[in-house]
């Protein structure tokens, strides 16, 4: 038993070694790293507006008698000025099949004039009234399918904007809304290919590969198993061993 668990016990950990390495360097970075700071809470702001229903002054009323479909209606605010924001039923029509949607529609909620789809101009406006900082822009992009994963495909079409900091953030903004649907800087980039690591999620990124887990798991225990066996052959027996009371042979042949 002691040969038996000895070898099982190497190979097993050969195999376990590289993952454990990996669970500890990730996991380092993860505790290392703030969570406030990786989810972004210092690249924005977060303005506080009330909103005047004075100033609305396009009716409810007349936003369902030129929109009837419009579903969950709120009003809200595009930096300053005040709006409304629904959704409307949509078609897709591709070569195999016809998709049913919705839209998000953005309305003026003073002259009832539509807002989006935003162009590029107000959403390097948005962007800039969101972003804390004060680094220029260096790249903007309209994202309107293959979306990165760090961002839902049902936020698009969305506008990315990167802006010039050693971090690289990325401010994303809806193009239908005109909302933040997205912020990212490369640490926060990072911890997420960190945490696919550390809980072993190698393949999609939305489905962990129980299968993988499983082996991992069972390989696991044997080793745990095989080196509680050796501890007991080579640290407590060995303690009881050395423990029994020494007997020692008389020349003629007693035993004392």
């Amino acid at each position: 038993m002691h040969k038996t668990a000895r070898t099982l016990h190497k190979w097993l950990m050969l195999f376990l070694g590289l993952q454990f390495v990996i669970w500890s360097v990730t996991g380092t970075y993860m505790v290392f790293m703030h969570i406030d700071y990786i989810h972004g809470d210092s690249l924005i702001s977060n303005p506080q507006t009330k909103i005047n229903p004075d100033k609305l002054q396009y009716s409810l009323a007349k936003l369902l008698q030129t929109y009837p479909e419009a579903e969950q209606i709120s009003v809200g605010k595009l930096m300053q000025q005040d709006v409304y924001r629904f959704s409307i039923p949509a078609i897709n029509t591709t070569i195999n099949a016809t998709i049913k949607s919705t839209q998000q529609v953005l309305l003026n909620a003073q002259t009832g004039e539509r807002l989006s789809p935003l162009n590029q101009t107000a959403a390097i406006a948005l962007a800039q009234y969101y972003y804390l900082g004060n680094e220029p822009i260096t790249k903007v992009s309209l994202l309107t399918d293959n979306p990165p994963f760090e961002l839902s495909a049902r936020h698009l079409p969305a506008w990315r904007i990167n802006f010039d900091h050693f971090s690289a953030p990325s401010l994303y903004i809806s193009a239908d809304s005109g909302l933040l649907v997205g912020k990212r800087h490369a640490f926060w980039r990072l911890f997420d290919w960190v945490f696919r690591f550390h809980v072993m999620d190698y393949g999609d990124a939305e489905e962990i590969d129980n299968q993988l887990l499983f082996w991992i798991a069972l390989s696991s225990t044997l080793a745990t198993v095989s080196g509680l066996i050796l501890v007991y052959f080579r640290v407590l027996r060995r303690t009881k061993n050395k423990r029994k009371p020494m007997f020692s042979k008389r020349k003629h042949g007693g035993v004392t």
